[in-house]
């Protein structure tokens, strides 16, 4: 067998477009010959679905599975919102779902290479719908949570169709309490979720990047008010606190009532249900957030490749 070197990877990545795995793929497959390998490509469809790829997809669903006392999520892209209302799209999307939930992977890199049930790959499946919807879609990310006693409650808003839609939560309540207590509990968590798009579970978990981010503002903002470096220091810090309580899960108010915060409104059913309950964890994925950023580091990739500054 011929060896597979680096250069000849690049030189049919240039040429065809393809990722770096399914050029490698494709080189072993023709024995390093390159046309062989580039016709491989063709014939398999990547080299097609790769052509789209500079194009920006934001658009399409977020999935959520629960199965007993686990949950995941996963978003899937397309280019265009009339792609999400595609059957073979959607069913793409549940499928994908709930490979991820029976698998147990933890990134979409790994979800790809799982076996979907009607053959291949994930992967390969979604670069068929690539070659068949014709718009580039994307297996963008997981999230996954999971209790081991009480229950992981799924909730969709703007949903397309059941488990399906625009924004996906899952809320992991942990506990003996009965289900026909937790389920209620989760379902209203869930959606304030959805709403209050929480950072974190609590502010101690929220990103110190984004803490130091806002400290920076509320210095800016305090040093201009003139007053004592003391007081300043105060105004910083208490903004800084005043952030995370608003941005952490547990301390926000309950939108239900606007007064409440969520660790309360968990403590209260608890104790009504004479149970434990714990609000363990959770996963909130609205479609498309922060694809601005993902859609430029590929530009930035595409640049470095082609040798441009």
């Amino acid at each position: 067998m011929a060896e597979i070197t680096a250069a000849a990877v690049k030189e049919l990545r240039d040429r065809s477009g393809a990722g770096m795995m399914d050029c490698k793929k494709a080189l072993t497959e023709a024995n390093g010959d390159i046309e062989a390998a580039t016709d491989w490509l063709r014939a398999k469809g990547l080299a097609a679905a790769q052509k789209k790829s500079s194009r920006t997809a934001a658009e399409g669903l977020v999935g959520v599975a629960v199965a007993g006392t686990k949950g995941v999520a996963v978003e899937v892209n397309s280019e265009t919102d009339f792609v999400a209302k595609n059957d073979q799209f959607q069913d793409f999307v549940r499928t994908t779902a709930q490979v991820a939930l029976s698998s147990g992977v933890a990134d979409a890199d790994a979800l790809g290479a799982q076996a979907h049930p009607a053959g291949g790959t994930i992967s390969e499946k979604l670069v068929a719908n690539i070659a068949t919807i014709g718009e580039n879609q994307t297996l963008r990310r997981i999230g996954q949570v999971e209790v081991s006693q009480g229950v992981v409650v799924p909730y969709v808003h703007n949903a397309a169709a059941p488990g399906l839609g625009k924004i996906g939560v899952l809320v992991a309540l942990e506990g003996d309490a009965s289900a026909d207590v937790l389920e209620p509990l989760g379902k209203q968590i869930a959606m304030h979720i959805a709403a209050a798009f929480p950072l974190a579970l609590s502010a101690a978990d929220i990103d110190p990047a984004l803490l130091e981010r806002e400290r920076a503002i509320a210095a800016e903002k305090a040093a201009e008010s003139g007053k004592p470096a003391e007081i300043v220091a105060k105004m910083v810090d208490g903004a800084v606190a005043k952030y995370a309580k608003e941005n952490a899960l547990l301390s926000q108010l309950f939108v239900m009532d606007n007064k409440t915060p969520v660790a309360d409104v968990v403590a209260k059913a608890a104790k009504e249900a004479g149970a434990s309950i714990t609000l363990k964890n959770y996963v909130r994925f609205q479609l498309g957030e922060g694809i601005e950023k993902e859609t430029s580091d590929f530009a930035a990739e595409v640049a470095a490749a082609a040798g441009v500054a």
